[in-house]
């Protein structure tokens, strides 16, 4: 088998070529024939995520290299283990993966929220992953079927779209009697937000964007407007637009500004979810936190139910399509790089 794969951080991704490897158990064997390529993936590659005032999550323990990238994946099922049972995977398949697979031991795996998993196994991050020819995943309740969906659009369903669908179920809550919903970023994860946003939480969202030329994407993928987060008067704006701030207010840059922003755009009693890992960090004044009755909250990724759960939406046809473009896997390098620049919109998917 063919992958590309980091052997250095912060270096170019190299092509590597091993042994196809031979399911055993309950595993299932994958001939990738696409994957994603997200923004955490450039994290990954140079090693670290930045915590802001020089601090970093080092990734060199979890990541052990050389590792294989690439958590969006979709291919045709080749080969399973001999225990895995008739008619939970077979030869022929047509399969994306769910990459965000925990010990299946602790707790918080036997509770369903593997993907919170301390002793994560997550494909294309602490196991190996997509960019490569062939994939093994640990077992076949990791494999979903995606008919009636075109092939590039749905392995981004693995993360940039279970990644959205996780925010709004949260933002949906807060929504319960009305309101604004502000989505902050409109990259990849952040478009897979908006096009979701009125099935989930039946509004369709303001979004703020400092690269206007994301705007007609947004508008495209179903926002009822689009704002400029670095224009001085945006905040003042929004507040007189929403009536007092947004209720719910996704952040899917995850920088210092954004997330300050996002704060500031919050009304009394909303919520501010969080789940870019741009990076840095911000100071709020602690008395607002409760003269706002705030509520400020992470979300990462979502569980197998969510992914059933947003699997039969986007089999529905009530989600508008992600921009997707495709690239040869030979390229992933570029695509990386290109990523990095915040030069791609929506999503870009590299095919072996």
């Amino acid at each position: 088998m063919d992958s590309w794969r980091v052997t250095s951080f912060g270096q170019p991704i190299e092509h590597q070529t091993n042994p196809t490897p031979v399911p055993r158990g309950r595993e299932v064997l994958i001939r990738v024939t696409g994957c994603g390529v997200c923004h955490s993936d450039v994290h990954l590659a140079d090693g670290y995520f930045d915590l802001g005032g020089g601090r970093k999550v080092d990734m060199a323990r979890p990541l052990n290299l050389p590792r294989t990238l690439g958590h969006e994946i979709v291919g045709e099922v080749i080969a399973v283990g001999d225990a895995v049972k008739p008619g939970e995977a077979t030869p022929g398949d047509r399969r994306i993966v769910f990459p965000w697979i925990g010990c299946g031991a602790c707790p918080t795996c036997t509770s369903g929220d593997e993907h919170l998993c301390s002793a994560p196994k997550a494909m294309g991050v602490n196991t190996d992953g997509g960019f490569a020819t062939h994939a093994l995943v640990p077992g076949p309740q990791y494999v979903f079927g995606f008919d009636g969906i075109d092939e590039a659009l749905a392995c981004t369903y693995a993360c940039s779209g279970l990644t959205a669908f996780g925010a709004l179920k949260k933002a949906k809550e807060a929504l319960r009697n009305g309101g604004e919903l502000l989505i902050i970023g409109a990259g990849g994860v952040g478009l897979s937000g908006v096009r979701m946003a009125e099935a989930v939480c039946g509004v369709r969202p303001i979004v703020a964007d400092i690269d206007q030329s994301k705007w007609a994407a947004a508008k495209a993928a179903g926002a009822k407007d689009t704002i400029d987060p670095a224009n001085a008067d945006a905040a003042k704006a929004l507040f007189r637009a929403t009536g007092g701030g947004a209720t719910a207010v996704i952040d899917f840059v995850g920088a210092a500004a954004s997330f300050t922003f996002g704060f500031n755009a919050i009304r009394k009693g909303g919520r501010l979810i969080v789940v870019g890992l741009f990076g840095g960090s911000a100071s709020l004044p602690v008395p607002m936190i409760p003269l706002k009755n705030a509520t400020i909250m992470g979300s990462y990724v979502g569980n197998l139910v969510d992914m059933a759960e947003l699997m039969s939406l986007a089999k529905s046809g009530k989600v508008p399509a992600l921009p997707v473009a495709k690239r040869p896997l030979a390229d992933v390098g570029q695509v990386l790089t290109a990523l990095k620049a915040g030069k791609i919109v929506g999503r870009t998917v590299v095919v072996p």
